[in-house]
């Protein structure tokens, strides 16, 4: 009998199942406190119309939350192909990958919307750090910080190369930039804002830091003991 093993420390499944289990609810919780603006663009989306569901933020954030068992589904596919091929680190490889494309594809989305004056009026931009913060609200702050937080957080999980906070910082920074350059470059009627890719950046390093633990530190496969080491000359 071992007498040093702790009987306190749950399992790895257990707590993988409880984090998943958190997860799920407060998934759930969110989806309760918004489902009133969601249903209202659920007749169309549910009808496949393009005009009041993907056009709109409740018709995006409701078919995200319909496509989540979908994307959950594809992670265990592509987690138990790659265990059949023994690779290492299968699940949270997979998760990471369908993490990124399912948590800010529809985040860009809304980004990329465009307003009223759409083609007619001209492009704008804000190159002056923090003097749209005021002008966005809490709800705007919010909304830019989770624009690339689901990159930010898998990201890392991935790849071993952005395995850092300044590089997921400039991860963020860089795919804002990018975003901010579209809007302006397709006279969206949006205001291409300096600010917007602070705070997208910031969101993403904030997602970073809390995926730290489960970064990707080494993409190289273990050394084989069986061979001998070299020799230094």
């Amino acid at each position: 009998m071992n007498l040093d093993a702790s009987p306190s420390a749950p399992p790895r499944r257990t707590l993988r199942a409880a984090l998943l289990g958190l997860a799920v609810l407060g998934v759930a919780g969110g989806a309760f406190v918004v489902r009133r603006p969601l249903m209202m663009s659920a007749p169309r989306c549910m009808a496949g119309r393009w005009h009041g569901c993907f056009d709109t933020f409740n018709g995006v954030v409701l078919m995200t939350l319909v496509a989540l068992p979908l994307s959950v589904l594809l992670a265990w596919a592509l987690a138990h192909r790659r265990r059949a091929a023994g690779a290492g680190r299968a699940w949270r490889r997979s998760l990471a990958e369908v993490g990124m494309v399912h948590g800010t594809v529809p985040f860009v989305w809304m980004t990329m919307m465009p307003g009223g004056g759409a083609g007619t009026v001209p492009a704008r931009v804000s190159l002056v750090p923090l003097r749209d913060l005021v002008t966005m609200g809490p709800l705007g702050i919010v909304g830019n910080l989770l624009v690339f937080a689901a990159l930010g957080f898998f990201a890392p999980m991935r790849f071993a190369a952005l395995a850092s906070v300044p590089r997921v910082l400039a991860l963020g920074a860089g795919c804002s930039v990018l975003v901010e350059t579209a809007q302006y470059v397709l006279q969206l009627d949006r205001v291409s804002s300096v600010d917007d890719v602070l705070v997208n950046a910031v969101g993403a390093g904030l997602a970073g830091l809390a995926s730290r633990r489960r970064w990707c530190t080494a993409d190289r496969a273990p050394s084989d003991p069986s061979r001998p080491a070299p020799v230094a000359a």
